[in-house]
């Protein structure tokens, strides 16, 4: 089909994200489960995707990249699911604002201290996240304003930003300050999150079972 959905993810991976858009969206589509070896890196999927890595989204003849890119074009692709703000809406500015946030800033500063690198204090200007403390100053802020980060309904913004804030959560790169906490139990208990939670965590099962 021209218009068919196709995500080519791995449920170890920030393909989770992804996958979690494809099911609050829900429409049908298929997923390509791709190993971390020669079938990411390989000359058919880097057409798609140059860097090897996962999630990709392709739609007919549009491929998309990058979690928080698919998280967006998917919202705009579907309007009818009701996960992003009218182009026109005044909430349209914290939508963009917030899900970037956590593609910059909030993504640079917790891959970072995951690693232990730390920025030296008389370079902090340098580095466009700043500090890590400023990171999680601001994604309090964001988050204790309202319910989700474009207001009082669920977008795909929170998608996003939810994904990074409950990973962080879990590994320990984010802080545990009662408004991540509160923000992630609204999330997970979105029926959406859980079956997206549920296919990914079934196949992972698979691949670790014995042959």
């Amino acid at each position: 089909m021209a218009d068919e959905l196709v995500l080519y993810t791995n449920p170890m991976s920030r393909g989770r994200i992804a996958r979690w858009m494809m099911e609050e969206i829900g429409q049908p589509y298929r997923a390509e489960i791709l190993g971390f070896d020669a079938s990411m890196k390989s000359a058919d999927y880097k057409a798609f995707n140059p860097m090897g890595k996962v999630p990709t989204l392709v739609h007919g003849d549009m491929v998309v990249t990058e979690c928080a890119a698919i998280c967006a074009y998917m919202a705009d692709a579907f309007p009818q699911a009701g996960l992003a703000p009218e182009p026109n809406s005044r909430l349209r500015g914290p939508y963009y604002r917030w899900m970037f946030f956590a593609a910059g800033p909030v993504e640079a500063a917790v891959s970072n201290k995951a690693f232990g690198l730390e920025v030296p204090p008389d370079r902090t200007r340098a580095i466009g996240y700043g500090t890590y403390a400023d990171v999680m100053d601001t994604l309090e802020y964001a988050l204790t304003r309202n319910d989700y980060v474009a207001g009082d309904r669920f977008s795909a913004a929170d998608v996003y930003v939810g994904s990074q804030v409950l990973w962080g959560l879990q590994f320990g790169t984010i802080e545990k300050r009662p408004a991540f906490e509160a923000y992630g139990a609204r999330l997970t208990a979105r029926p959406a999150a859980r079956r997206a939670a549920e296919i990914d965590d079934a196949l992972i099962a698979k691949m670790q079972k014995p042959a």
